[in-house]
């Protein structure tokens, strides 16, 4: 299964901590927790595990019922991002591309052909978040 982008923000942020309890970063680095508070890795778990619940019913699921899997998942992640009690927005260039690399391959793994779903829609299919993402 893919690995929750939270995951590799927790690692970040332990890898930033370690170097510098090393010396090998400054100690204004340090502040890089800041940067993904802990009710936002927790709001976004849970986001996506409610996705990944959702995924896993889909039995040979029609277009509409992807996409409204898609549809929700966003929804949930704008909702996250805009909250003001994690200090948001935080979804920037980074966090998109994992969150998009995630919806996608969490797809990808409960037979869900991302290309061929997308061209029935006429789109990219890197672009099958975009109509309801604001992040």
């Amino acid at each position: 299964m893919a690995s929750k982008p939270p995951e590799n923000w927790r690692a970040y942020m332990a890898e930033a901590a370690r170097e510098v309890a090393a010396g090998a970063l400054p100690p204004e680095c340090a502040s890089v927790a800041d940067l993904y508070p802990e009710s936002l890795l927790r709001a976004t778990d849970a986001a996506l595990e409610a996705f990944e619940d959702e995924v896993r019913a889909l039995r040979e699921p029609s277009d509409g019922a992807v996409f409204g899997t898609v549809e929700q998942v966003v929804l949930a992640l704008n909702a996250i991002n805009r909250d003001k009690q994690h200090g948001g927005p935080h979804f920037c260039t980074e966090e998109r591309e994992q969150l998009c690399e995630y919806i996608h391959l969490t797809l990808s793994e409960h037979d869900v052909d991302i290309d061929a779903l997308a061209a029935r829609r006429g789109i990219d299919p890197a672009a099958i978040t975009d109509r309801w993402r604001n992040w």
